[in-house]
């Protein structure tokens, strides 16, 4: 009888195992959220000269620190499952043309043109030229969303359709997109200043598509007429990492 008046009582023991169990499960979720990653202004890397001044004077955004959302705006694993949830419902679907260019080797090139649908605020022409992601075209919702708002600000949009990306065009040589190629980007840009002589350029890039404009830009200053900007967006430096 004394022995079992030593031992201790179950329900205690049971309690200690909750109270474990409900640690360790808070635990995980602020690791997994990334709850205690601290918030900090970005770092900007820039040489400084008039358009840097004139820049971050017109953006004060750059300089400030981003509040994120409580709860999931610190985790990049969150925001994509629910945008790609709540995108597929909410996401707008842009009309526009798609253009069908014929490459030396034979590739068929594809590009969608979308056409303002408000006047621009400095009353100019300017179209941006967009280079998608990694097998990515002008169907996807991120790039609809873009585009869709790009519109509404008075912006013309040409968005390439990497080559072998799209299911309903069949590839006409033995080649498809790489991460080096500039060939169906150039050929896009090319139209579009021809077919608009009066345009000028805003060059925007999303993660593949960053590595191929900055290469477009860089390969022959040329490239680079009447380009007012380049935007690089989550643009990858390694493709072996």
């Amino acid at each position: 009888m004394s022995a079992m008046l030593e031992t201790p009582e179950l329900p205690a023991v049971f309690d200690g195992v909750k109270l474990a169990a409900v640690a360790a499960v808070l635990y995980v979720i602020v690791r997994c959220l990334n709850l205690k990653s601290p918030t900090a202004p970005p770092e900007l890397i820039y040489q400084d000269s008039a358009l840097a001044r004139f820049l971050l004077k017109s953006c004060p955004l750059l300089t400030k620190e981003y509040i994120p959302p409580l709860i999931w705006g610190k985790s990049g694993h969150i925001q994509t499952a629910l945008y790609g949830k709540m995108g597929r419902v909410r996401s707008p679907h842009p009309y526009g043309l798609r253009k069908y260019l014929t490459m030396p080797d034979g590739a068929t090139a594809t590009f969608d043109l979308f056409e303002p649908q408000s006047e621009h605020c400095i009353g100019e022409d300017v179209t941006m030229v967009i280079c998608p992601g990694i097998a990515n075209h002008s169907e996807k919702q991120y790039i609809r969303t873009f585009v869709d708002y790009a519109q509404k600000n008075g912006y013309r949009c040409a968005v390439l359709n990497h080559l072998g990306a799209l299911p309903n065009i069949e590839l006409t040589s033995p080649r498809m997109f790489t991460y080096g190629c500039t060939w169906e980007f150039g050929a896009m840009v090319n139209y579009i200043k021809k077919t608009y002589p009066q345009t000028q350029l805003v060059v925007v890039g999303f993660s593949l598509g960053g590595n191929i404009v900055c290469k477009y830009l860089g390969e022959n200053q040329a490239n680079q007429e009447r380009v007012l900007c380049c935007v690089s967006v989550c643009q990858g430096y390694s493709a072996l990492r």
